[in-house]
Protein backbone atom coordinates (compact mmCIF):
# COMPACT_ATOMS: atom_id res chain seq x y z
CA UNK A 1 0.00 0.00 0.00
CA UNK A 2 1.13 3.57 -0.58
CA UNK A 3 2.45 5.52 2.42
CA UNK A 4 -0.33 8.06 1.87
CA UNK A 5 -2.96 5.33 2.46
CA UNK A 6 -1.54 4.07 5.75
CA UNK A 7 -3.77 4.71 8.78
CA UNK A 8 -3.08 4.65 12.50
CA UNK A 9 -3.29 1.11 13.85
CA UNK A 10 -2.28 -0.49 10.53
CA UNK A 11 0.33 -3.20 10.75
CA UNK A 12 3.12 -2.96 8.19
CA UNK A 13 6.44 -4.57 7.35
CA UNK A 14 9.63 -2.54 7.02
CA UNK A 15 13.10 -4.09 6.56
CA UNK A 16 11.79 -7.53 7.52
CA UNK A 17 10.28 -6.37 10.82
CA UNK A 18 6.59 -6.05 11.58
CA UNK A 19 5.40 -2.77 13.09
CA UNK A 20 2.15 -1.24 14.23
CA UNK A 21 1.56 2.38 13.21
CA UNK A 22 0.94 4.52 16.31
CA UNK A 23 1.16 8.00 14.85
CA UNK A 24 1.37 9.71 11.47
CA UNK A 25 2.53 13.24 10.78
CA UNK A 26 2.02 14.64 7.29
CA UNK A 27 4.28 17.43 6.15
CA UNK A 28 3.75 19.29 2.93
CA UNK A 29 6.67 21.29 1.58
CA UNK A 30 6.21 24.99 0.98
CA UNK A 31 7.69 24.95 -2.52
CA UNK A 32 5.35 23.96 -5.31
CA UNK A 33 5.83 20.50 -6.77
CA UNK A 34 7.69 19.27 -3.70
CA UNK A 35 6.98 15.84 -2.31
CA UNK A 36 4.62 15.40 0.62
CA UNK A 37 6.32 13.33 3.30
CA UNK A 38 4.79 11.19 5.98
CA UNK A 39 6.54 10.63 9.28
CA UNK A 40 5.41 7.44 10.97
CA UNK A 41 5.89 6.46 14.58
CA UNK A 42 6.04 2.67 14.54
CA UNK A 43 6.32 0.08 17.29
CA UNK A 44 7.69 -3.37 16.53
CA UNK A 45 5.53 -6.45 17.02
CA UNK A 46 6.58 -8.20 19.15
CA UNK A 47 8.89 -6.21 21.38
CA UNK A 48 7.42 -2.72 21.15
CA UNK A 49 10.65 -1.08 19.95
CA UNK A 50 10.00 2.40 18.59
CA UNK A 51 11.00 3.40 15.07
CA UNK A 52 10.54 6.77 13.39
CA UNK A 53 10.24 6.41 9.64
CA UNK A 54 9.81 9.09 7.00
CA UNK A 55 8.43 8.18 3.59
CA UNK A 56 7.21 10.00 0.51
CA UNK A 57 3.49 9.75 -0.32
CA UNK A 58 3.97 7.18 -3.06
CA UNK A 59 6.50 4.98 -1.25
CA UNK A 60 5.24 1.46 -0.65
CA UNK A 61 4.73 -0.29 2.67
CA UNK A 62 3.56 -3.89 2.85
CA UNK A 63 0.49 -4.26 5.02
CA UNK A 64 0.43 -7.35 7.21
CA UNK A 65 -2.78 -8.92 8.35
CA UNK A 66 -2.88 -8.78 12.10
CA UNK A 67 -5.76 -10.62 13.69
CA UNK A 68 -7.00 -9.54 17.11
CA UNK A 69 -8.73 -12.21 19.18
CA UNK A 70 -10.47 -11.52 22.47
CA UNK A 71 -8.84 -13.82 25.01
CA UNK A 72 -8.85 -14.46 28.74
CA UNK A 73 -5.83 -15.18 30.89
CA UNK A 74 -5.93 -18.84 31.87
CA UNK A 75 -2.72 -19.78 33.69
CA UNK A 76 1.06 -19.45 33.76
CA UNK A 77 3.15 -22.24 32.28
CA UNK A 78 6.63 -21.64 33.64
CA UNK A 79 7.41 -18.08 32.49
CA UNK A 80 4.84 -18.16 29.70
CA UNK A 81 1.29 -16.84 29.93
CA UNK A 82 -1.50 -18.98 28.49
CA UNK A 83 -4.60 -17.18 27.22
CA UNK A 84 -7.78 -18.87 25.98
CA UNK A 85 -9.61 -17.51 22.94
CA UNK A 86 -12.92 -16.11 24.23
CA UNK A 87 -14.87 -17.67 21.35
CA UNK A 88 -13.33 -20.98 20.33
CA UNK A 89 -11.08 -21.64 23.39
CA UNK A 90 -7.90 -21.94 21.33
CA UNK A 91 -5.00 -21.66 23.79
CA UNK A 92 -2.36 -19.04 22.98
CA UNK A 93 0.98 -19.33 24.76
CA UNK A 94 2.78 -15.99 25.01
CA UNK A 95 6.38 -15.93 26.13
CA UNK A 96 7.67 -13.23 28.49
CA UNK A 97 9.27 -11.27 25.60
CA UNK A 98 5.91 -11.08 23.80
CA UNK A 99 4.08 -9.98 26.95
CA UNK A 100 6.79 -7.52 28.00
CA UNK A 101 5.82 -4.91 30.58
CA UNK A 102 2.18 -5.96 30.30
CA UNK A 103 2.95 -8.90 32.62
CA UNK A 104 2.14 -6.66 35.58
CA UNK A 105 -1.42 -6.19 34.33
CA UNK A 106 -2.36 -9.83 33.77
CA UNK A 107 -4.93 -11.09 36.26
CA UNK A 108 -7.50 -13.86 36.05
CA UNK A 109 -11.10 -12.90 35.51
CA UNK A 110 -10.27 -9.62 33.78
CA UNK A 111 -12.04 -8.86 30.50
CA UNK A 112 -10.59 -6.88 27.62
CA UNK A 113 -7.40 -8.73 26.71
CA UNK A 114 -6.66 -9.24 23.01
CA UNK A 115 -4.04 -11.57 21.60
CA UNK A 116 -2.66 -10.28 18.31
CA UNK A 117 -1.82 -12.96 15.74
CA UNK A 118 0.13 -12.96 12.50
CA UNK A 119 -0.14 -16.21 10.52
CA UNK A 120 -1.83 -17.85 13.54
CA UNK A 121 1.17 -17.11 15.79
CA UNK A 122 0.65 -14.87 18.83
CA UNK A 123 2.91 -11.83 18.42
CA UNK A 124 1.58 -9.34 20.96
CA UNK A 125 -0.82 -8.83 23.83
CA UNK A 126 -3.17 -5.88 24.08
CA UNK A 127 -4.28 -5.18 27.64
CA UNK A 128 -7.42 -3.38 28.83
CA UNK A 129 -7.14 0.40 29.46
CA UNK A 130 -7.27 -0.24 33.20
CA UNK A 131 -7.15 -3.28 35.45
CA UNK A 132 -8.15 -3.87 39.07
CA UNK A 133 -5.25 -5.17 41.16
CA UNK A 134 -4.92 -5.91 44.88
CA UNK A 135 -2.45 -4.10 47.12
CA UNK A 136 -0.35 -6.77 48.85
CA UNK A 137 2.05 -4.51 50.69
CA UNK A 138 2.07 -0.81 51.53
CA UNK A 139 2.90 1.33 54.54
CA UNK A 140 0.01 1.79 56.98
CA UNK A 141 -2.04 4.95 56.66
CA UNK A 142 -0.37 7.80 58.49
CA UNK A 143 -2.42 8.95 61.47
CA UNK A 144 -3.68 12.45 60.94
CA UNK A 145 -3.03 12.18 57.23
CA UNK A 146 -4.78 15.11 55.70
CA UNK A 147 -6.52 14.94 52.36
CA UNK A 148 -3.35 16.12 50.68
CA UNK A 149 -2.21 14.42 47.54
CA UNK A 150 0.72 12.67 49.20
CA UNK A 151 1.44 9.20 47.85
CA UNK A 152 3.33 6.14 48.99
CA UNK A 153 4.61 3.05 47.15
CA UNK A 154 2.38 -0.02 47.07
CA UNK A 155 3.24 -3.51 45.83
CA UNK A 156 0.44 -5.16 43.87
CA UNK A 157 -0.50 -8.83 43.51
CA UNK A 158 1.11 -9.13 40.07
CA UNK A 159 4.46 -7.94 41.43
CA UNK A 160 4.43 -4.38 40.10
CA UNK A 161 4.82 -1.34 42.34
CA UNK A 162 2.90 1.90 41.90
CA UNK A 163 2.34 5.09 43.88
CA UNK A 164 -1.03 5.21 45.69
CA UNK A 165 -2.72 7.85 47.85
CA UNK A 166 -1.98 7.59 51.59
CA UNK A 167 -5.49 6.33 52.43
CA UNK A 168 -5.04 3.10 50.43
CA UNK A 169 -4.16 0.11 52.62
CA UNK A 170 -2.94 -3.46 52.20
CA UNK A 171 -5.75 -5.65 50.85
CA UNK A 172 -7.47 -2.80 48.98
CA UNK A 173 -8.28 -3.28 45.30
CA UNK A 174 -7.18 -0.42 43.05
CA UNK A 175 -7.59 0.49 39.38
CA UNK A 176 -4.34 0.90 37.49
CA UNK A 177 -4.17 2.74 34.16
CA UNK A 178 -2.22 0.36 31.90
CA UNK A 179 -1.03 3.15 29.60
CA UNK A 180 0.60 5.26 32.32
CA UNK A 181 1.07 2.60 35.01
CA UNK A 182 -0.56 4.95 37.51
CA UNK A 183 -3.22 4.60 40.21
CA UNK A 184 -6.61 5.66 38.88
CA UNK A 185 -9.01 4.97 41.74
CA UNK A 186 -10.25 2.49 44.27
CA UNK A 187 -11.78 -0.62 42.71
Amino acid sequence: MKASDVKRGNVVEHDGTVYQVRDIERSAPTARGGNVTFRFTLYSIPGGRKLDLSLRADDDLREIELIRRAANFSYKDGDAFVFMDAEDYTPYTLDPETVGDNAGYIVEGTEGFYVQLIDDSPVALQVPASVALTVVDTAPELKGASATKRTKPAKLDTGIEIQVPEYIGTGDKVWVNTTTGEFSGRA
